[in-house]
Formats: structure tokens, sequence, C-alpha cells
């Protein structure tokens, strides 16, 4: 594969999506910035938005604000990432808490819903906060946790998921991208094996919503979380959205009950009654200002399209293999994201026995990844914002460090 400088520039050229770089804020134009798959960079639209909720919404407008201007937000915001970036229908998608906050959620209504099941199965490798969940959730039901083996590079297999599967199976909890291999998984195959047993499915979706296609419904998913601090550039901290199947609505309730969700919360009345549909899902007044700045990343990526970005995560992709062979291999380095494009999300994860030091000195030089323990340093290739020579550059100062 050809690898030169000169071809990278050449790929910049013929981008695309190339633009919508300048929609960004770019403080340092020799910075190369690989770590869009942990926080995502500022859009110039997110500050401007941010800034007219400031001074016209709080500022001038005031509490009115509530009543003609945010009280739908957490739908509104809902809706534009469920429609435009996860195969979602109006009503499915809406956001508010964190991703720990959402993801307790779903697992608890799922697990209400099964409750002469007595088994959650997840991966071993899985993020942290999707194993702490469910490890508090295991341990307050006393139900058992059936964990699926590390799966590597290509992520788990059809085969190794169907090993845990039975009839005590109640919910099965898994990354449609891997947070350190970047393994992508057969969202439509898995989700059709875990309701073969008669379990719910949960997905994770921080490190493909934005990325890589998702079709929740034609999947048949029944619930799914995600953050929007990554690929979707809503900032840091910014809050998580909750998928919940329109068909499960009057089945599942949520454990956390707020005024939000309640059905006629401004009465102020005695007693819990949830809204109907998605709303139920929400609990406590929102974060207005943090579900503003979600906003503009996400209407960027609705035009920009999740199909185009993907085509351009995947050049990136291949052009980073084909400059770890060339630069990193001969030097030590090992490869710990698969090198099948249909097996893989938007980051390279190469290791090496010092990695932490490794990255610590490309932070020095301008570079910034993102260290993994034990030994992953992750590159994080987000298609909006990294350009082909950024990929380059980086990989071959890499093979210096």
């Amino acid at each position: 594969m050809e690898t030169s400088r000169e071809y990278a520039e050449q790929l910049d050229r013929d981008d695309p999506l190339a633009a919508y770089r300048d929609q960004f804020v770019i403080a340092d134009d020799a910075l190369i910035y690989l770590d869009g798959n942990s926080l995502g960079m500022l859009p110039k639209a997110t500050r401007a938005r941010v800034q007219e909720v400031l001074d016209d919404d709080w500022g001038r407008h005031l509490i009115r604000s509530w009543d003609d201007r945010w009280i739908d937000l957490p739908r509104r915001v809902g809706d534009t990432i469920g429609t435009s970036l996860l195969g979602a229908r109006p009503g499915e998608t809406v956001v508010g808490d964190s991703t720990t906050v959402a993801l307790y959620k779903v697992v608890s209504a799922a697990l209400d819903a099964r409750p002469d099941r007595r088994a959650i199965v997840i991966e071993r490798d899985n993020f942290p906060t999707d194993r702490y969940v469910v490890e508090c959730l295991a341990s307050q039901r006393k139900l058992d946790i059936r964990w699926i083996d590390e799966a590597g590079p290509e992520g788990v297999s059809r085969e190794s998921l169907a090993e845990q599967l039975d009839g005590d199976a109640a919910v099965v909890v898994l990354s449609h991208v891997d947070y350190r291999s970047a393994a992508l998984l057969d969202m439509a195959g898995h989700t059709e094996a875990i309701h073969a047993c008669g379990a719910l499915a949960v997905w994770d979706l921080c490190h493909s919503a934005g990325v890589v296609p998702i079709d929740l419904v034609g999947d048949g998913v029944d619930l799914a979380v995600g953050c929007t601090y990554k690929y979707l550039n809503g900032g840091p901290g910014a809050p998580a959205y909750t998928f919940v199947r329109t068909e499960l609505h009057p089945e599942l309730r949520q454990p956390i009950w707020g005024w939000w969700s309640q059905r006629a919360m401004f009465d102020m009345a005695q007693g819990y009654e949830p809204q109907p549909d998605i709303r139920g899902w929400l609990t406590g007044t929102p974060s207005i200002l943090s579900l503003a700045a979600v906003e503009p990343g996400v209407a960027m990526i609705a035009e920009a399209t999740v199909f185009a970005i993907r085509r351009k995560a995947v050049a990136l992709l291949d052009l980073a293999v084909g400059l770890y062979d060339e630069m990193l291999a001969p030097v030590g380095y090992g490869l710990g994201t698969s090198r099948r494009p249909d097996r893989r999300g938007s980051h390279l994860t190469v290791t090496h026995p010092d990695a932490r030091i490794a990255t610590r000195n490309l932070i020095g030089a301008g570079i910034i990844p993102d260290f993994r323990r034990p030994d992953g340093i992750r590159l994080g290739l987000a298609p909006l914002t990294t350009r082909f020579v950024d990929v380059h550059d980086a990989i071959v100062r890499m093979g210096t460090v």
C-alpha cells in the first residue's frame, strides 16, 4: 500500500469532508490531535450556541425559557441523535444523565422484565463502567454474572456469546465497538442470538455512534446507551443518550423516579405516574448548557452523513495500518486492532511494552494519542477533524520514539 506523505497529501486534497475541519476550533495547527475518540474537538457553532443560551435564553429570557425554549430539549436532541445517527424512530431516544446512570437504568429495567432469570452476560474486557454497573446490580439482586472471555482484536464472536446463553440469561450487555481494540461487533447477529434465548440486548454505543452506521430498529435492539463527548463533539462531561425500543415502552420502567419523568410534572401531586413514552426515562432537571452544546456537533454529523464519515474512517485506518507495517512493526510495536475494515471502529490500537512512556513522549512532541493499560496506544481518528497527513506524521514520529 502507498504510504508516502505525498500520497497522504493527495488524499486530503481529494477528501469530500475536508472542509468540515474548518468548522472546528483549531488553536494550534501544528498539534496532531488523535484523541477524538475520547474527547471530540470543539465545533465553532457550539461556542456560538452556548453563548446564545447564556446571553439570550438565560440572560434575557430568564425562567421563561423553560416554557418555550428548554422544556423539550432532552427529547428534541434525543430525536436528532436517534433518527440521524442510530437508526431509531422518533420518540425512542432521550438525552440526560451520565452514561453510567443511563446504563444502570436500562439494565435494571431489563432485569425487572425478566424476574425469573438469574444471570447477566457481559464481556470480561468491556469498559469498566459497564462492568461495574453489572456487578453492582448483580450484587444488589444476588444474580450471577457470566463473563465472556477476553476476545482480542476481533471482538466477541457469536460462538463465544452463545456459550453463555440459555433460559436463565436475563440481559446481555455488549459494546458495539470495543474501547481498547476497536473491535466492531455484528449487532444484528448478536442481538438475534440473544433474543433466541429470550434475553434482552443492551448495547453500549459510546465508541461507534457518529463514525459507524447503526440501525437499532432494523437490528432489533432492545435498549442502548451512549455518550456525546467523543465523536459527537458534545464537550467534556456532555450528557448521555438512552434508546428504548417503542414496543418496550409499556413493559419497562426505569428505576430512578424523578419529577421530569412524572406524567403531570407541574402538578406536584402525591404518588408517581410515569410518562408513557421516552420521557419516562428522564429523572431530574437536565443541564441546559450541556444539552445545548450537544446540538451543533450532532447536526454537523447528520449533514455530513454517517456513511460518508465511515468511508473516510476506513480510509484513515487503512493508511494507518499500512504505516504500522512499514514504520512500527519493525521497531517492536504490535497491532491491537483488526486488519479487517468490517471488524473495527475508528481508532487504531498499537501495543508496546513501554507504551506509557511512548505516549508521554509523543504528547511532548505535539502528538496527542491515548494510553490504555497495560500496553496500548490508541490513535483516535475522528474523520471530521483528522487529516491523512496527521496519520502519516504521527506514525512516522512514533517509529522514532
